[in-house]
């Protein structure tokens, strides 16, 4: 019985693990977590929230 409590734990920290590790190469997006639209390329400004660059 403790044999098979402790491999269902070991099973969840596992696939937490892998949960948390495929998290972090997953797709990144560029900005904020939150969704505000901003975004970390500096030529994009804030007047400019279409995407594209300046011409």
């Amino acid at each position: 019985m403790q044999g098979l409590v402790i491999g269902l734990l070991f099973l969840v920290a596992l696939g937490y693990l892998g949960w948390r590790a495929w998290k972090s190469f997953a797709g990144k997006k560029a900005g904020c977590a939150k969704g505000c639209g901003c975004s970390t390329d500096p030529k994009i400004t804030s007047a400019n929230k279409s995407g594209r660059l300046p011409v």
